[in-house]
């Protein structure tokens, strides 16, 4: 992505912001491990989104006045040549200028009296933080830090919610962000293949693993969108399982929920395949089932389709499909065998972090996919595609990564 999408996202954001109103925007903070060690570093996806930069302990400050006019600041860490010795260079006011097109660069250490001063001029009613949690549990970001700072000392701020405006902005892929996820597609694809060829009975789980992350580390140092699930057997009844740590018996799936990232964008692809190459007919009635409904599915969707009905078409279909293969007696039966969800999107995040839409519309970007757990008979698996809604439909980002069972077989057989 260059500059001019990151200035266009900054001007869509600053848009939906209302007159006489502040944001902050936090990069975010390493998080400390254990003893004198760190987590590698990961940027807050709406700094990213907004910047371009993967820079920690940044901020983006921007200011809408009352008459709509916007200013804003990039607060970055100083130099410090001892620290960066140790942990790598810090981005320079140029650098980050070059990438974000931001002009107004600044020390972190002029955020808080920066903030303050502005916080107090009387000029400005609301300010906007993205204070979302995934749960309860989790500790205090740099914007929830804030956000207890203005509640002491300017609590005449109104608090607005900045999650839900970069979640309408993050729904619709722009172009690039197409070409990205395309590109993402190709590594997931070679990383799967590598997988698909290299499979036989006694494998490991953390060989799967190291197979797929070698063929995404032809491509460059982005490797995975997310922790890959990789599982054989009666590990695939852990629906995200991370432990590697199992080995393949005769006869067994290998499941992988996987996917590559190119520019920040996400790909998240499920594919199964017997490990020793050849599916049983248990296998196969119960794959024909899900692939059936992975087309009837991306045959369906098309703007102005209910959202919720993805998923519930899905979940129809593939218990009709298994109603008929005689696996299930009922439709009403399916909770027994899917047991997730069948649609989320895609993008800066695996489950990308979107304002959830009432309808399906063009350029948005999920993922269609089925699962089928039957412990039973030990099978367990998913197909899972990225649909890319058109004007007329919508296409599989995916599609060419080998999901018929002749397509699989023929792989694994080295043609």
């Amino acid at each position: 992505m260059d500059r001019t999408y990151y200035v266009g996202n900054r001007k869509r954001f600053h848009d939906m912001m209302e007159a006489g109103s502040l944001a902050a925007i936090f990069a975010g903070e390493e998080l400390w491990k254990t003893g004198e060690e760190y987590y590698p570093f990961f940027a807050d996806r709406n700094f990213v989104y907004l910047t371009g930069l993967k820079c920690k302990s940044a901020v983006l400050l921007a200011a809408k006045a009352a008459n709509g006019q916007v200013s804003e600041r990039l607060y970055l860490l100083p130099p410090d040549a001892r620290a960066e010795r140790w942990t790598g260079i810090r981005v320079k006011p140029h650098e980050a200028t070059e990438k974000s097109g931001i002009e107004d660069i600044r020390f972190l250490n002029r955020f808080e009296d920066d903030f303050s001063r502005l916080a107090a001029s009387g000029e400005y009613a609301k300010l906007y933080l993205d204070l979302h949690r995934f749960d309860g549990n989790q500790p205090d970001r740099p914007s929830h830090r804030l956000l207890h700072t203005v509640q002491r000392d300017f609590a005449y701020l109104q608090i607005k919610n900045a999650a839900e405006l970069m979640g309408s902005l993050r729904l619709f892929k722009q172009p690039c962000e197409i070409e990205a996820l395309r590109r993402a597609e190709e590594k997931t694809r070679a990383g799967i293949l590598a997988m698909m060829r290299n499979s036989y009975p006694g494998k490991f789980e953390y060989q799967y693993k190291a197979d797929f992350d070698h063929a995404l580390g032809q491509f460059g140092p982005e490797g995975a969108g997310f922790p890959s699930i990789i599982s054989a057997g009666k590990n695939n009844f852990c629906i995200h399982y991370y432990s590697y740590t199992g080995r393949a018996q005769e006869g067994d799936l290998i499941l992988n929920d996987v996917g590559a990232q190119h520019d920040n964008m996400i790909t998240d692809v499920s594919r199964a395949w017997p490990c020793n190459g050849k599916f049983t007919d248990r296998q196969k009635l119960l794959y024909n089932c899900v692939y059936a409904t992975s087309e009837y599915a991306f045959s369906k969707i098309k703007p102005g389709m209910p959202m919720k009905e993805v998923d519930a078409m899905i979940r129809r279909f593939n218990a009709e499909r298994l109603v008929e293969a005689g696996v299930l007696a009922s439709v009403d039966e399916i909770g027994k065998l899917m047991w997730h969800a069948g649609a989320h999107h895609i993008g800066y995040d695996v489950h990308d972090m979107v304002k959830m839409p009432e309808t399906v519309q063009p350029n948005m970007v999920f993922c269609v996919d089925i699962g089928v757990y039957h412990e039973e008979w030990g099978i367990g698996f998913r197909l899972e595609d990225n649909c890319l809604v058109t004007e007329t439909g919508c296409e599989n980002l995916s599609a060419a990564i080998p999901r018929m069972i002749e397509e699989i077989e023929a792989v694994m057989r080295g043609e």
